[in-house]
C-alpha cells in the first residue's frame, strides 16, 4: 500500500511539472499547451528567417564590393584605407522553446553596417569617385603627355574675283608638345569629406612652320619656342552627399580654386617688332617663350554621380568652370614696347563626362569614358575678342587600374580627341599611394 501511494504522488509531481508536460505524448496534453508551443517555434522560425536574409545580404554586398575593387584590403590604394567590414555578432542563445528537445535558438543580432563609400573604378577623369577616409592622407604623383596638331590657313588681302587674291596667304602648321608632372594630396577631413591640393610642372614645346606676315616673302620658317616651370595650382574640396548602395546612385559635390601660379601668358614676350596689330606689324605675333599658366583665376563647382548596376558601375560628373576677368592687361613686344589690352574674361567652360567601369579581377579594372568641354567666346573690353568662337573639346578615354597591394595603385588612361581644338592624343600615369 505505501508503494502505491508513493507511486501516486511520484505521478502527481510529474504531471504538476511543466518540462514534464512537454515529455508527454500529444494526446495527453491540452490544446492551450501545444498552441503556446507552437507559437514559441514560429517566433524562433522567423528570427532564423530574418538572421539568415541579413548575412545573405552582407554576402552579396561583400561579393558585388570585391567584384568592383570596394572594400576589403585592395580597395583603399586610391582613396586611403577603406572602412573596414564590421564583422557580425554571434548572438546570445535564448532559451529553448516549451516544447522539450528542441535545439537552442540564436537571437539576432545587431544588422551589420554597409559600407557608404562609392565604388571605386579605373579612373580617367580628374575628379576621383571614391574620397579618402577619415584622418588618412594619399600622395599621388602623375605624369601626363599630351601632343596636338594643327593646321591653319588665312587669306590677308582682298579679292577682285574669286579666282583672284591680292595678298598674302598665311599657312601655319603648329606641332604641340605639352608634359606636366603634378604631385597631388587628398587629405580626409571625414569619411564623407576631402581636401586636395594639386601642384604641376610644365613643360611646353611648339613648332609652328609659317611665314611672316607683311613682308611679301613665299619662305617658310620653322618657329621653335618652348616653357617651363610650375604651373597653376588647384585647391579642391569634395563631399559626398548621400549613401547609395547597390542599384542606389553615390553623388559627391566639388569646389576647385585654380589659381594663377604659373607664368601668364602676358609676362611673355611676343615675337612683334612693333604692334602685333596694324598696319606696320611684322613678325610671327607668337610667344618667345611659352607660358605655363593660363593667366586667370578660376572657380569650378561640380557634381559628380556614380551608380552600382552589377556587374559595372556607371559614373560621370557635370561641371562649370567661371573665369574671373582681369583689367588693365598688356603684353610685351620684341622691341621692348608694351601693348595695351585692356580687360580679358575667358570664357566659361561647361563640361559634363559619363563612362562605364568594370571589374576584371579583385586587383584589375577596365574604365571607358567620353568627356566633353564647352568653351564660350573670351571677351575684350567687354566685347568678343576679334576672332574668338565658341570651341568645342571632346575626348574618348580609356583607362585601366591595377592594384600592386594595399596601399598602392597604378592608373594608366589613353584618351583620343574628337574635334578639331582637343589635343589628338594625351596619356596619363598616376601612382596614387595610401599614407
Amino acid at each position: 500500500m505505501q508503494r502505491i501511494i508513493c507511486a501516486g504522488a511520484a505521478g502527481m509531481l510529474i504531471l504538476a511539472s511543466p518540462a514534464a508536460l512537454a515529455q508527454l505524448p500529444p494526446e495527453q496534453r491540452s490544446n492551450a499547451e501545444l498552441a503556446a508551443e507552437l507559437a514559441d517555434l514560429k517566433k524562433a522560425l522567423a528570427e532564423q528567417r530574418a538572421l539568415l536574409e541579413q548575412l545573405r545580404q552582407q554576402v552579396a554586398d561583400a561579393r558585388l564590393a570585391a567584384e568592383r575593387g570596394m572594400g576589403g584590403a585592395g580597395a583603399g590604394a586610391a582613396s586611403g584605407s577603406p572602412q573596414s567590414q564590421p564583422q557580425p555578432q554571434l548572438p546570445p542563445s535564448s532559451p529553448a522553446p516549451a516544447g522539450g528537445g528542441q535545439q537552442p535558438v540564436l537571437a539576432v543580432g545587431q544588422p551589420p553596417k554597409r559600407d557608404s563609400k562609392p565604388p571605386e573604378v579605373a579612373p580617367i577623369f580628374e575628379s576621383p569617385g571614391v574620397l579618402t577616409a577619415r584622418g588618412k592622407l594619399v600622395l599621388e604623383p602623375s605624369f601626363q603627355f599630351g601632343y596636338s596638331s594643327s593646321n591653319r590657313v588665312a587669306l590677308v588681302g582682298y579679292t577682285i574675283i574669286p579666282a583672284l587674291l591680292i595678298g598674302l596667304i598665311d599657312v601655319r602648321e603648329v606641332k604641340r608638345n605639352t608634359s606636366t608632372a603634378t604631385l597631388s594630396g587628398r587629405f580626409g577631413l571625414s569619411n564623407r569629406s576631402e581636401l586636395e591640393l594639386r601642384l604641376p610642372y610644365i613643360y611646353r614645346s611648339d613648332s609652328t612652320v609659317s611665314r611672316e606676315l607683311f613682308t611679301g616673302t613665299a619662305v617658310e620658317n620653322v618657329f621653335d619656342t618652348s616653357g617651363r616651370g610650375v604651373g597653376d595650382v588647384e585647391l579642391t574640396l569634395r563631399h559626398q552627399l548621400n549613401d547609395g548602395g547597390v542599384d542606389k546612385p553615390f553623388y559627391v559635390a566639388g569646389l576647385r580654386l585654380k589659381t594663377r601660379t604659373g607664368r601668364d601668358p602676358f609676362e611673355v614676350v611676343t615675337d612683334c617688332v612693333r604692334r602685333c596689330v596694324g598696319e606696320n606689324a611684322s613678325g610671327t605675333g607668337l610667344p618667345l617663350d611659352l607660358p605655363t599658366g593660363s593667366g586667370f583665376y578660376a572657380l569650378q563647382p561640380s557634381l559628380t554621380w556614380l551608380y552600382p548596376s552589377d556587374p559595372a558601375v556607371l559614373f560621370g560628373s557635370v561641371s562649370y568652370l567661371h573665369n574671373f576677368e582681369r583689367h588693365n592687361l598688356r603684353r610685351q613686344v620684341l622691341n621692348g614696347e608694351w601693348e595695351p589690352l585692356g580687360s580679358v574674361k575667358p570664357g566659361d567652360v561647361i563640361g559634363f563626362n559619363f563612362g562605364v567601369g568594370l571589374a576584371l579581377n579583385e586587383k584589375a579594372s577596365l574604365s571607358f569614358g567620353y568627356d566633353h568641354s564647352s568653351i564660350a567666346r573670351t571677351k575684350q573690353n567687354g566685347a568678343p575678342a576679334p576672332g574668338s568662337v565658341r570651341t568645342q573639346l571632346g575626348t574618348l578615354l580609356v583607362g585601366m587600374s591595377y592594384r600592386l597591394n594595399p596601399k598602392r595603385t597604378v592608373n594608366a588612361s589613353v584618351g583620343a580627341g574628337l574635334t578639331r581644338d582637343t589635343p589628338d592624343v594625351s596619356i596619363t600615369v598616376r601612382v596614387p599611394t595610401s599614407m
